[in-house]
């Protein structure tokens, strides 16, 4: 499949200056010789998401979201794809057809992100399948969108009744009702309890912010069997991850994630396979910048 020549592609997020998102997806165009391509960031609230949408031209090929949007959009979308909206989280938006005929498909790569990411630090399967190990037992903290993406990545990997971990049960609802919607059963616990759950799973996936489980990480003092994921990857390693690290655990960041999410939306927005080397290259030397 042939790509247009000259195609514009952003992401849109509040704060945004953060993203490395378009260090990614540039990468990719100048790997894939995508020279008409560009890629921005726009600072977009939620009350100005509408607006936006509804002025995108026919040379949009698609747009990254990031919080507070991946619920806001859901919407203003003709068509949301089956993955999300069961995650009830979009992070992908194609725009299909032109003019009139246009419309807005809505798409969740974070799950990629998230299952590719873990299959790294899972390793393949004792049978010599490429396909990741099969988690048997998994932990998540936080109750966020990425913690609803998370339990469809477990799920994908084969445990369907992960351990969600809260600060507040009354602020889990809205995972809830994703976990119901999956056909997934996960039980929640308080997330005071992780510092004696955590070495027990095979996977945990931490979606906390940035800092939210360095206390955590302080109180973590027996051995870990499993993988760890952290969503987060500044500064990195995170506390928690060093501390997993320290005690003789296997880690993952959630930079990869991060490039295998932006991976998949490369894809789908220019009908090429990702060129995930440059991509990973070009990660690196944001990161060590």
């Amino acid at each position: 499949m042939s790509a247009p020549d000259a195609r514009r592609a952003a992401v849109l997020g509040h704060p945004i200056a953060h993203s490395l998102s378009p260090r990614l997806h540039r990468a990719a165009y100048a790997a894939l010789g995508l020279g008409g391509w560009s890629y921005d960031a726009h600072d977009v609230t939620e009350d100005e998401l509408a607006a936006f949408v509804a002025g995108l031209s026919d040379e949009w090929a698609g747009l990254s979201l990031t919080m507070p949007l991946k619920h806001a959009v859901l919407p203003l979308l003709d068509h949301v794809e089956p993955l999300a909206q069961v995650v009830g989280a979009v992070n992908t938006v194609l725009p299909q057809g032109t003019g009139r005929a246009r419309t807005l498909v809505g798409a969740n790569t974070d799950v990629y992100g998230l299952v590719t990411a873990l299959g790294e630090g899972l390793g393949p399967r004792p049978d010599g399948d490429d396909a990741a190990r099969p988690v048997g037992s998994a932990l998540v903290l936080g109750a966020g969108a990425t913690a609803a993406s998370t339990l469809a990545a477990l799920a994908e990997l084969g445990c369907p009744t992960p351990v969600v971990l809260v600060r507040s049960m009354a602020r889990a609802g809205g995972l809830m009702r994703a976990a119901h919607r999956m056909g997934v059963e996960p039980s929640f616990r308080s997330l005071d309890e992780a510092a004696a759950l955590l070495p027990r799973a095979d996977v945990v996936v931490s979606t906390l912010p940035p800092h939210a489980a360095d206390g955590l990480a302080a109180d973590l003092a027996t051995a870990p069997a499993g993988v760890l994921l952290d969503v987060a990857y500044d500064p990195r390693p995170t506390a928690l991850q060093a501390a997993w690290a320290r005690l003789g655990g296997t880690t993952v960041g959630g930079e990869r994630m991060l490039l295998h999410q932006a991976a998949e939306q490369v894809r789908l927005m220019t009908g090429r396979t990702a060129p995930v080397d440059a991509m990973d290259a070009a990660l690196e030397d944001a990161l060590t910048a």
